[in-house]
């Protein structure tokens, strides 16, 4: 059930940017998910809840000059058999401490139990130090890799009070 990775990522989609007005911004996080756990609602087969966490490597990201390092994605997920949404948070920390926070929601499509693809939307929630105030938004979608992780190739715009 990749379908925790995807929605993981979506959190990290949230720190793309560089500036201080209103900026476009894109770049990739390469996330590995935990190893999800879903729990049967009962109703139908192939019906359930997971939550997701996947710690992710960033690049090309960087708000007002300070390139983003990493970030972990937690989210709730509802599975109907190859098929799944998700809602989450990404907190991405940068190279000078300071971190963002995104709150995303997006769908992603299984086959076999593994990830395909996925996508959706994120919007800024929260930022700390330099980036306390931070506004903005974007998109993200995602492609496995052969070794487990997942591509998430992310785009939005940001600006900084």
């Amino acid at each position: 059930m990749w379908v925790k990775t995807v929605f993981v990522f979506l959190g990290a989609a949230v720190f793309a940017a560089s500036a201080v007005a209103q900026n476009n911004s894109s770049g990739t996080a390469q996330c590995k998910p935990d190893p999800p756990a879903p729990v049967e609602v009962g109703d139908k087969p192939g019906h359930a809840f997971a939550i997701g966490k996947a710690n992710c490597a960033w690049s090309g990201f960087a708000i007002a000059g300070v390139p983003s390092k990493e970030g972990v994605s937690v989210s709730l997920d509802e599975i109907r058999g190859d098929k799944a949404t998700s809602n989450g948070y990404h907190t991405a920390t940068y190279a000078n401490g300071d971190k963002t926070t995104a709150h995303f929601q997006g769908t992603a499509t299984m086959k076999d139990g593994k990830f395909v693809s996925g996508g959706g939307t994120w919007t800024y929630t929260s930022g700390t130090g330099k980036f306390k105030g931070i506004k903005g938004k974007g998109t993200f979608n995602g492609a496995p890799n052969a070794d487990g992780t997942v591509a998430y190739k992310v785009e939005g715009a940001y600006s900084l009070p």
